[in-house]
């Protein structure tokens, strides 16, 4: 569960600061007051996709920082943004990449936006629900990758083929450059050292007279540098015995002899291998434009040219032994094809399975949702998709056809369903693929402080209110039972049912607007639920009328019936009803 989260100057928060509990915390405040940009922080911490223009306006580095508790462990996740769009995770102090954050939150929580009720109106994110909710990640990802290597091979075959239509006329050609490379045989990095040698070879002379004047001075003339150090070091010798800061500059003289002594043997030997003739000097002139001419057909450096030869051997190899080559990639291929075969034949049946399941929960699901008589199927298409159409996804298509009204036939979900009957579809499908996914069963007890899994929804009453209304936020403080629940609305009667209520507010101070959170004790939490009745202006009437809407919510989590109708909603959800606190 999110137990802390701090977020610094991004975008119109300065600086917040918020701790959450278990159960369902529920956020609150004006349209546009900032509360979507929590959710916004909380999925950049999951990996989400970090720019700069989410920085504060004037600020270097926006920051955001959660503790989450697992299993009784804590773990501190941050994550850092520039204004020049860089960004930077860290998982318990230590460096992680968004990557590594996206598969850490997959066991953390669960973030639903806005927008994602219109994700469920695209029949291709159907079949990935289904699998969700069955669980069937053992069966989808070893299908994707016989798709993979079934792709790999077909992709390979086809290459070897296109080599082999043209194969004489290329042939021709790839054994001449082939041959010229071959005859030339570059080495890495030749043209650099033959550059370096014909300079060496265009002064000769000169190289040689300095190297001699060089040896000379150093070991044999009168006045040689190496004989006159020797009365260098006795005179060292004696300063030493008057002062000992001398001893470290004597006990040097034994390697700078030995290095002077290197250098003079080095010029002697340069001097002596230096081949100063016109003939050898033609020889490397002549080698270097061999090499840019190979470089400007093949380059344009001398490891392009190295790696074109490289090439077009393998390509000959293939090109010689395409009828052997093409024979074993069809045999690899229809292996491959078998494989991916029998895995996606064996996960559509599970889907099937998984579907029936899906479709009896969801309609029990929803008959808590005041859509009592909803009639929902999973369609799948009539058999296998042509080939032509298969993928990682498998080989099959479905699609969720619901009735919401008695006596009407079942019609595609993007075509039948109102906005307010499509939020309640999405918070069905999300509390039954979230009781699958964290593996809570219908004997589950509800897991201890802190270890329960999170579920974020931003305005999951999109297009309700009335009685919907209520039964909502019941089956959303029901679903806080199993799982932290965070959710943000605009409806009071919604926002009754929390076990912990914020309000999120927008000022403006010094000319800057700012965002703040705060938790709303029992009197807040009436002026701002009168506030979400009223408007503006909070009368007496409207604080009453909150009273007694936090009133009706405690009455009934207390009331038998009411525990019947949690019992029920848990038993559609696949989970038992637990007894909840009193709201503050």
């Amino acid at each position: 569960m999110l137990r802390f989260l701090r977020i610094r100057h991004f975008a119109v928060i300065d600086s917040v600061e918020v701790e959450f509990d278990p159960g369902l915390n529920v956020l609150t405040g004006e349209t546009g007051a900032g509360k979507s940009i929590l959710v916004e922080a909380v999925g950049l911490l999951l990996g989400g996709r970090a720019s700069g223009d989410l920085v504060r306006t004037g600020e270097e580095v926006a920051a955001i920082e959660a503790i989450f508790e697992t299993s009784g462990e804590e773990l501190l996740v941050r994550r850092e943004i520039t204004a020049q769009g860089r960004s930077r995770a860290f998982v318990n102090g230590a460096l992680a990449t968004a990557g590594a954050l996206k598969d850490l939150s997959a066991r953390l929580i669960e973030l639903h936006g806005q927008h994602e009720h219109q994700t469920l109106l695209d029949p291709s994110t159907h079949l990935a629900v289904v699998d969700a909710f069955g669980g069937l990640d053992s069966l989808s990802s070893p299908m994707a990758m016989a798709f993979d290597a079934w792709r790999a091979t077909e992709d390979e075959l086809a290459r070897v083929r296109a080599i082999q239509h043209d194969r004489d006329a290329r042939l021709d050609l790839m054994t001449f450059q082939l041959a010229e490379l071959d005859k030339a045989a570059p080495k890495p990095a030749e043209d650099e050292e033959l550059a370096s040698l014909r300079q060496v070879l265009a002064s000769a002379e000169r190289v040689e007279r300095l190297c001699a004047e060089s040896y000379t001075s150093l070991y044999e003339s009168d006045e040689a540098i190496l004989a006159g150090l020797g009365t260098v070091w006795r005179k060292v010798a004696d300063l030493a015995a008057l002062d000992p800061r001398f001893e470290p500059y004597l006990e040097a003289r034994d390697g700078i002899k030995s290095q002077l002594e290197d250098l003079a043997l080095f010029l002697r030997r340069y001097a002596d291998g230096i081949e100063a003739s016109p003939a050898r000097l033609q020889q490397v002139e002549e080698r270097l434009a061999l090499l840019e001419r190979l470089k400007r057909k093949h380059g344009p450096t001398l490891a392009d040219v190295i790696a074109k030869r490289d090439a077009l051997r393998r390509e000959l190899a293939d090109l010689q032994g395409a009828d052997e080559r093409i024979e074993e990639l069809e045999r690899q291929r229809r292996l491959a094809r078998a494989a991916y075969l029998s895995a996606a034949e064996t996960l559509a049946k599970a889907r099937r399975r998984a579907a029936a399941a899906f479709a009896r929960r969801l309609v029990a699901m929803l008959s808590q949702l005041a859509m009592e008589r909803t009639r929902f199927e999973v369609r799948f298409a009539e058999g296998a998709l042509p080939e032509s159409e298969w993928s990682a996804r498998g080989i099959d298509a479905a699609e969720f056809f619901v009735s919401p009204n008695p006596g009407e036939d079942l019609r595609p979900l993007a075509r039948i369903v109102s906005g307010g009957e499509l939020s309640r579809i999405m918070l069905a499908i999300k509390t039954l693929t979230a009781t699958a996914r964290f593996g809570f069963s219908e004997a589950a007890e509800r897991p201890p402080s802190g270890s329960a899994p999170g579920l974020v929804f931003d305005e999951v009453d999109a297009g309700i209110g009335g009685r919907v209304a209520d039964v909502v936020g019941r089956t959303l403080r029901t679903l806080g039972s199993a799982f932290q629940v965070l959710c943000i609305t605009h409806l009071p009667q919604i926002a009754a049912f929390a076990d912990t209520h914020f309000q999120i507010e927008k000022h403006v101070e010094r000319g800057r607007t700012r965002t703040t959170v705060r938790r709303l004790n029992e009197q807040n939490r009436v002026d701002e639920l009168a506030r979400m009745l009223g408007g503006e202006a909070i009368t007496d009437g409207l604080r009453r009328s909150a009273r007694e809407m936090l009133r009706e919510r405690a009455s009934s989590e207390a009331a038998p019936t009411g525990e019947s109708e949690r019992a029920k909603a848990k038993a559609a959800a696949g989970q038992t009803a637990r007894p909840r606190r009193t709201p503050r």
